[in-house]
């Protein structure tokens, strides 16, 4: 998924949608925020499930890397050495200033929170420093025999006009609005296709599509639809995918 054309479409992934067996219907210009989307066609023959990998961004700055403060030491130092030297009455100056009452004594809030304390991994306030991802634990399409397995809100491609509309709605089902949701372009970031075990003869081959969506001014959302769910972050998230981490960790840039 690298080479793109003048449409700004991944012409690889027009390849593999025809080496998949599945039909391009068109490609138009969308005329209010002139992105293109890809219309697919699901073949009887194999299924598409679209995901929806939902993050929440950062909420304070990651703590910066110990090598990273010894350099800034090392260049602060180094530019002392050819500093301009100003006039001692200069530097005084700043020291003569009243203190006013728009001065606001500040302390900066802990970095840990509650839910960090104890380990809580439904709440939102947790690992601000990091991105976290919604996991939910229930029964899904390919779960073997249908037992309840963790992963990501989805839903099978019925009649929809785009997948991107699919994942829209998979993860509307969950949440239930998405107004405070922002999905990032129309494309999926990501796919894998799915051959199930022996034992699950009833279930053919699948493909799964991932898209990115992010969570856009809240701390909290009322999901459903699963017998549990948790906000956990990429390293957290790999742990609930042994198989497919190289996968994961390949496609989430975190």
């Amino acid at each position: 998924m690298k080479n793109s054309n003048q449409y700004g479409l991944y012409t690889d992934n027009i390849t593999a949608c025809r080496s998949w067996n599945y039909t391009i219907a068109n490609i138009y210009p969308n005329p209010f925020n002139c992105r293109y989307q890809l219309q697919v066609v699901e073949n009887a023959k194999n299924m598409v499930v679209s995901s929806v990998v939902f993050e929440r961004l950062p909420v304070v700055i990651p703590k910066i890397d110990p090598s990273v403060y010894a350099f800034q030491e090392f260049s602060f130092r180094w530019r002392q050495q050819y500093r301009r030297e100003y006039p001692e009455a200069f530097l005084k100056k700043s020291d003569s200033r009243g203190k006013g009452d728009y001065q606001i004594e500040f302390e900066p809030a802990s970095r840990i929170t509650e839910a960090d304390k104890s380990n809580n991994k439904r709440s939102l306030q947790r690992a601000l420093d990091r991105r976290l991802y919604l996991l939910l634990y229930g029964p899904t399409f390919g779960s073997p025999n249908g037992e309840s397995v963790w992963h990501f809100p989805e839903k099978v491609y019925a009649s929809e006009n785009t997948l991107r509309e699919c994942a829209e709605s998979a993860l509307e089902s969950v949440i239930g609005d998405l107004s405070h949701t922002y999905f990032v372009g129309n494309a999926p970031m990501g796919h894998m296709a799915i051959q199930p075990a022996e034992a699950d003869r009833g279930i053919n081959s699948f493909k799964r599509f991932f898209f990115k969506s992010q969570v856009i001014a809240t701390n909290k959302f009322n999901v459903k639809k699963c017998e549990d769910f948790v906000w956990v972050t990429k390293d957290e998230l790999l742990e609930h995918f042994p198989e497919q981490a190289e996968f994961l960790n390949q496609m989430i840039i975190s």
